[in-house]
């Protein structure tokens, strides 16, 4: 079972910040865009879309031995005017670093995360459409000296 609680920083005040605790015990600030002192609610919806499918895609290129020596996801998305203000479009964009990383193998693992492993995806599917693109960045390796 997945748990969390919120509670409210400042409660004889107008603020509205709270402390968000994961079942796990970890803490973090959630805030509206007044008081900007954490992510909004909403934000870490985008947040956690983007870590769900990092952790996917990352540990299926190890399994498929690339030699990623960076991996970065950039998650960016549309909302309805009127609320609930759930998300419409979601563009999602992978960046791998490494050597000899294989187009084939990144395409895949992003495919699998999206179809069958990311549960935050799954969620927001039911009201986004996604736009998935991805790059690989050569990595820099740098030279031998006196070879």
């Amino acid at each position: 079972m997945i748990s969390a609680s919120v509670t409210l920083t400042q409660p004889l005040s107008n603020h509205r910040q709270f402390i968000a605790t994961s079942g796990t015990g970890h803490h973090f600030l959630i805030d509206d865009a007044a008081g900007n002192t954490g992510a909004k609610p909403i934000e870490l919806v985008a947040i956690a879309l983007a870590g769900c499918t990092a952790f996917d895609v990352i540990n299926i290129l190890r399994k498929k031995r690339q030699q990623v020596t960076g991996y970065e996801v950039r998650v960016e998305a549309e909302q309805t005017a009127i609320p609930p203000q759930v998300f419409t479009q979601v563009r999602t964009h992978h960046i791998v670093t490494g050597s000899d990383v294989s187009p084939q193998a990144v395409a895949e693992a992003i495919r699998l995360s999206e179809e069958k492993y990311c549960s935050v995806g799954a969620m927001v599917k039911a009201t986004a459409e996604f736009d998935t693109t991805f790059e690989i960045v050569p990595a820099i390796v740098p030279a031998m000296v006196g070879a």
